[in-house]
């Protein structure tokens, strides 16, 4: 476009302005004349740009008097009109470039103007001149005017928390007066090791008027991350290093007196930060603290208290509140030996934001009573540390009493105590006879000639053995082939439920955590069905020891102990896709070869 095609388009638009009031409505804002200083603190060898802005036309504009400055250019004038939906916005700049003549904090004195017969002042503003800098600003690149405008700062909520207690780091962009940035891509993330760590997601990048080191600066919030330590002592937060596209303002102009901006590039990095994390006092530790940091509270309920023998019921027990919700387990449920118990089902309902990890965790129990009583559940203990209090809180969750009405009834001592009726001999004896029962006379008949061999008690005596014998295998063979089902049994309701979980696990690879105690769960319930364990037996040394009775392979026994301890490490340890894909592959085979080596 060339310059005299420019002048008639900025004369039309001013004609425009002037006479277009029937066609657009002028903006209604209130009267608005400041000052803006393109800095507040300069060296004496620096300049400085004063800018006097109004947001309607008027007359009579007088400007301070600059004293210990001295003016090097200006003043400049520059009008922007604009129509928004209908709407008239205008906006007229007076512009002065100035230099101080000594150093100290100087004063730029009030402007004034008359806008619609009313006089508007300006404020007073405040300079500060320091010693002369190396390089003026005037000699500045963008690249030096972007090294002084662009801070990236990671703001840490505690920087000497509790084991386990809330950390967040929010990483802020401060950008000064007239710098655009355009741009921004990280070239370094922090890893946060030692920390259980999620991002907060930031779907909008607003800017706020803050300031920085005194300066006041616009911020954006680029990044959020909440953090747990899980280890005392100093812990160190790697820094965020990010490239950034700015375009910032340069000393030349435009025709319309407009300044022209220059795209620069530049890395920022938010620096080492270092948490110093406090242990945990043992001083009034209870026997029931499990690792809850927070504020939660506790509690134990079940579907149904009065049923029948062979109906089922759920018993719930809950944490819920504010703190490391995924970094403890739930107290486990005691219940008596009348009640059979099936495995809990854990379920977790946890959104993370600024505030923590908020929400509930669950055990969910299926208890199936056989016989026909009342059966207490006793009460149960959790406790945690409130850090805000710094103590201990112990929560005990009250007792619940299950009324089995109809059913069989429990024996709890199945045993035979033998406790058979004394025989009662009786004798008589006459006392004024004591000798009347011995006969003196005799009747002697002869003995029949009958002898034993070939006799009826001769072949019971002979068979007796026999019979008790056959009746001893039949015994034991009946217990055996019983014992046999329900092994049987337990060890197909054992591949059943680790399919499932395997299969929970398969759909939830996205989520490491729910991976993993899906992949748990279906690997504890599988061993303790196959090897029939009970949970005071399952341990990773005992496992090994019946593996290697059962001659199960080395690589067998080795890769089933390693996902198990994936397992536990998951809680605290970031996995990789490529790692949680190649735990599900092993879970499968190893579930294969123990199978075809049992």
């Amino acid at each position: 476009m060339s310059l005299i095609t420019k002048t008639y388009l900025f004369l039309l638009l001013s004609v425009a302005s002037l006479f277009g009031g029937g066609l657009w409505k002028d903006n209604q804002d209130p009267v608005s004349f400041k000052v803006v200083l393109s800095k507040s603190s300069m060296g004496i060898n620096e300049r400085i740009r004063v800018d006097f802005v109004m947001n309607k036309d008027g007359d009579n504009f007088v400007p301070p008097s600059f004293k210990d400055f001295r003016i090097v250019m200006g003043p400049s004038q520059a009008i922007s009109s604009s129509w928004v939906n209908g709407v008239r916005s205008f906006s007229k700049t007076f512009s002065y470039t100035i230099a101080p003549t000594r150093k100290g904090n100087l004063t730029i004195a009030q402007a004034q103007i008359e806008i619609d017969g009313t006089t508007y002042k300006t404020s007073a503003q405040k300079v500060t001149v320091t010693d002369a800098v190396k390089k003026p600003s005037e000699d500045m690149t963008a690249e030096d005017v972007a090294n002084e405008n662009l801070y990236l700062v990671a703001e840490v909520s505690n920087a000497n928390p509790y084991l386990n207690e809330m950390v967040t780091v929010v990483y802020k962009l401060y950008v000064g007066a007239d710098i655009s940035v355009t741009n921004f891509r990280p070239l370094d993330n922090p890893t946060f090791n030692n920390f259980w760590n999620q991002d907060i997601p930031v779907t909008q990048y607003t800017f706020q008027s803050g300031t920085y080191k005194g300066k006041p600066m616009q911020y954006v919030a680029l990044k959020k991350v909440v953090l747990y330590p899980q280890k005392s002592g100093e812990l160190k937060l790697e820094p965020l290093v990010l490239d950034i596209t700015a375009e910032v303002p340069t000393n030349r102009r435009d025709f319309f007196g407009g300044r022209l901006y220059a795209q620069t590039n530049k890395t920022v990095t938010a620096g080492n930060r270092i948490i110093q994390v406090k242990p945990l006092p043992e001083a009034g530790k209870p026997a029931s603290f499990n690792g809850a940091v927070g504020k939660f509270d506790f509690f134990v309920r079940t579907s149904k208290n009065i049923l029948n023998a062979n109906e089922s019921l759920q018993a719930v027990v809950e944490v819920n509140g504010n703190g490391n919700l995924k970094l403890f387990q739930v107290p486990e449920l005691k219940l008596p030996a009348a009640l059979e118990v099936y495995e809990p089902e854990f379920e977790e309902k946890i959104t993370t934001n600024l505030s923590g990890m908020n929400g509930k965790i669950s055990n969910s129990y299926t208890v199936v009573p056989a016989y026909k009583g009342k059966y207490p559940i006793p009460s149960i203990d959790f406790s945690y540390f409130d850090p805000s209090l710094e103590k201990y809180i112990n929560l005990t969750a009250a007792p619940v009493l299950v009324n089995v009405i109809e059913g069989p009834t429990y024996n709890e001592n199945p045993r035979n105590n033998n406790n058979t009726a004394a025989s009662t001999i009786k004798q008589a004896v006459t006392e004024n006879n004591a000798f009347g029962f011995i006969k003196t006379k005799t009747s002697l008949i002869p003995i029949a000639q009958n002898t034993f061999f070939n006799s009826k008690n001769f072949w019971l005596l002979i068979l007796i053995p026999f019979a008790i014998l056959l009746l001893t295998v039949l015994i034991y063979r009946l217990i055996t082939t019983k014992k046999t089902d329900q092994v049987s049994t337990l060890s197909k309701r054992a591949q059943r439920l680790a399919k499932k979980f395997l299969s929970e696990a398969k759909g939830k690879k996205a989520n490491k955590d729910a991976f993993y105690v899906a992949l748990e769960k279906g690997l504890q319930l599988y061993l303790k069905g196959k090897l029939t364990l009970d949970n005071a037996d399952f341990n990773k040394e005992n496992i090994h020891n019946i593996f290697t009775q059962k001659s199960i392979s080395t690589e067998t026994t080795g890769l089933l102990i390693t996902l198990l301890e994936h397992c536990e490490a998951a809680r605290y340890s970031p996995f990789t896709a490529v790692e949680i894909e190649e735990d599900y592959l092993n879970a499968i085979s190893a579930i294969s070869q123990l199978d075809a080596q049992l």
